[in-house]
């Protein structure tokens, strides 16, 4: 039996890719959220977490819509930069960010809101800037959350299926990650095929969950020291 190792890879490098973007943007992000007490607090964390219980195939409905070089995004990007978001890589991390993003936000925003405001207060009265007391101070005092976000959201994008196939659709070396190479092989009932590529997200998924409990553990117990 031979087997297509090239969709394996494709999910690594877009879980990877993802991963890095959302950690940039989740920070900032999850900083506003846990710093801000207005009404639109709740409209805003709505807002993002509605990946978390909108279907992937409404989410990548709407942004086929918007990426499709008919819409208005697709066309501006592609006249002003020369970029199709729709069936390529790029369009599959974009849209991964998207529907990934409450899961690198929500733990660091919880990590975040559950440090004592003194913390904060006595960085700036030592003359730390809010930069510095972010990465020197706050970070790392919620590396639990840090990772657990970090975690989830690559954990996440390796199981997307439905979002993934309507933005990139099924191409091979450029949007065929393993879920849709899954999807091919139970297509044309070579399920050996599927089985190898199934073991492998099932073992690979199992094995980061276990990560995250485990070192979590530790470094909760870590804190407390």
């Amino acid at each position: 039996m031979n087997i297509d190792y090239g969709p394996l890879l494709l999910t690594f490098q877009l879980a990877f890719t993802t991963t890095f973007f959302l950690l940039i943007l989740g920070i900032p992000l999850a900083s506003f959220l846990a710093g801000i007490t207005h009404k639109s607090k709740s409209i805003l964390e709505a807002f993002i977490s509605l990946p978390l219980v909108l279907p992937p195939s409404v989410l990548g409905f709407y942004l086929l819509l918007a990426f499709s070089p008919t819409g208005w995004l697709g066309s501006f990007l592609e006249r002003v930069f020369d970029i199709r978001l729709v069936f390529s890589f790029e369009g599959l991390v974009v849209a991964s960010i998207l529907y990934s993003l409450p899961f690198m936000v929500q733990p660091i925003q919880a990590g975040l809101e559950a440090l004592p405001a003194s913390l904060k207060e006595a960085s700036y009265t030592l003359g730390k800037s809010k930069l510095q007391t972010m990465f020197q101070v706050l970070l790392p005092n919620i590396k639990p959350a840090l990772f657990s976000g970090i975690v989830l959201s690559f954990a996440h994008t390796i199981g997307e299926f439905g979002l993934v196939l309507m933005i990139g659709g099924n191409i091979p070396e450029e949007t065929k990650v393993a879920s849709i190479a899954i999807y091919d092989e139970v297509e044309t009932l070579n399920y050996e095929a599927a089985h190898v590529y199934s073991s492998i997200l099932l073992l690979l998924s199992f094995t980061i969950l276990l990560l995250v409990y485990i070192i979590n553990k530790r470094l909760l117990n870590y804190t407390k020291e």
